[in-house]
């Protein structure tokens, strides 16, 4: 197993995608302890100012993955969820770090386990490496040049590469299986599906879905509701690193770093399989 007092402070130059997507892995599942503390307590909810819910579990997890990004990514911008909706300011530069502290909060007070902790390393405009931890699940989902799949215990470091599955979105079939969200259904998504040769649906909570895909288990994952970048950029480049692709209706590449937007996401598809994107997108 490795752990993070071993870890030192990256090169962010140099360092392989794999290596960053490890200890964007590590750093995931640092928070979980935390997390699962409060879930454990039945988690009690506040709202935002836009509305949303936050919990306890949000802020703990976002102190704690803030604190390791300073010491091995020091230099690099971070841009968390909780930070951005106290009002901090958004530094976005070519390179920078996207934090979901808990994705899925709705998921999270339901107590689904459906809800996941996400970390992100953004290079010009593109997720190339990241890490999605389902702490109640004990699954995590990482990636940099290849991507990986493994169970992941709360509390546990991340094991040994013997114990890392690798993953590959599939040559979709004839009948695509979909998976949208749980929580954020609407009419655009029904009507894009529609259009499809769909021949299952499954339902999946937070960023989830991108691992899905990402796994081979689903083929396409639309999303025409609104999100931000960090709902989306750690489980993107999971996928992406699988051989998936995320684009924008157009059919262009899905973009990070919006700042015109305060990172704001438009609508996106998620496919496995590229040609199928090319075909249907």
């Amino acid at each position: 197993m490795t752990s993070l007092h071993n870890l030192h402070a990256l090169d962010l130059d140099r360092a392989p995608r794999d290596a960053v997507a490890v200890v964007l892995a590590e750093i995931a599942l640092a928070a979980g302890p935390a997390v699962m503390e409060v879930y454990a307590s039945g988690p009690v909810a506040q709202s935002k100012s836009d509305g949303s819910p936050v919990t306890l579990a949000d802020e703990r997890a976002e102190a704690i993955i803030l604190e390791h990004l300073a010491r091995l990514a020091p230099g690099t911008p971070v841009v968390a969820e909780e930070m951005a909706a106290a009002g901090a300011e958004m530094r976005i530069d070519r390179r920078f770090l996207l934090v979901d502290p808990l994705d899925g909060t709705k998921e999270f007070i339901t107590r689904n386990g459906e809800f996941t902790i996400n970390v992100a390393l953004i290079e010009d405009r593109i997720p190339v490496a990241g890490a999605v931890f389902a702490p109640a699940l004990g699954r995590l989902w990482f990636g940099g040049a290849r991507a990986f799949v493994c169970e992941a215990p709360v509390g546990a470091s991340l094991p040994d590469p013997s114990a890392w599955r690798p993953i590959h979105g599939r040559v979709a079939p004839e009948g695509l299986v979909a998976v949208a969200s749980r929580s954020h259904a609407d009419a655009e998504t029904e009507a894009f599906l529609a259009r499809l040769p769909v021949a299952e649906r499954r339902a999946a909570g937070s960023s989830l879905k991108f691992c899905l895909v990402a796994e081979g288990l689903a083929d396409v994952y639309p999303r025409f509701g609104p999100t931000m970048e960090w709902d989306t950029a750690a489980g993107d480049a999971v996928l992406r690193a699988a051989g998936g692709v995320v684009l924008e209706p157009s059919g262009a590449l899905f973009a990070y770093g919006k700042a015109e937007s305060r990172l704001r996401n438009g609508s996106f598809v998620a496919w496995g399989d590229p040609e199928v994107a090319r075909r249907f997108g």
